[in-house]
């Protein structure tokens, strides 16, 4: 077996399990390979791929900052990162969170579970949520 496969990502769907509703992402590979037929229901898997791009974001969607008080003679303060700094070093300290691009990144999610597959459909379903937006390639490797 390959170290890491290529799968698309189709959708998102749910299926019955043990009496219990699952979210699954359906994956569906382009061409026959091993991988399909060696993996087997409750594996874990890693699974690579490019995030949702969200454009230009402030910190309060970025990073979760909670934003300024609403009353209390504050104005335009509500979602502002607030002080960026002391006035000793006179500058902004590397690393400082602050608004800007978000999303459009590589993103690993561990420890996925396999919940169903589908050798003779090429369908592969994954428990849980898989980076990217539909139909973006995903990377596949077994843990």
């Amino acid at each position: 077996m390959s170290n890491k496969v290529l799968a698309e990502k189709v959708k998102m769907t749910q299926i019955w399990k043990d009496e219990r509703v699952v979210p699954v992402t359906v994956l569906k590979f382009k061409e026959d390979s091993d991988f399909l037929k060696e993996i087997k229901p409750d594996d874990k898997l890693r699974v690579s791929g490019v995030s949702k791009g969200r454009g230009f974001q402030g910190v309060v969607k970025r990073y979760g900052f909670h934003g300024g008080p609403k009353s209390h003679g504050q104005k335009d303060r509500l979602r502002a990162p607030g002080s960026i700094g002391a006035t000793a070093p006179q500058r902004v300290i590397k690393g400082r969170k602050m608004a800007g691009h978000m999303g459009n990144v590589r993103v690993t999610v561990r420890n996925l579970v396999v919940a169903a597959v589908k050798p003779e459909e090429k369908i592969l379903m994954v428990r849980g949520a898989v980076p990217g937006a539909r139909g973006t390639m995903i990377e596949i490797r077994k843990t």
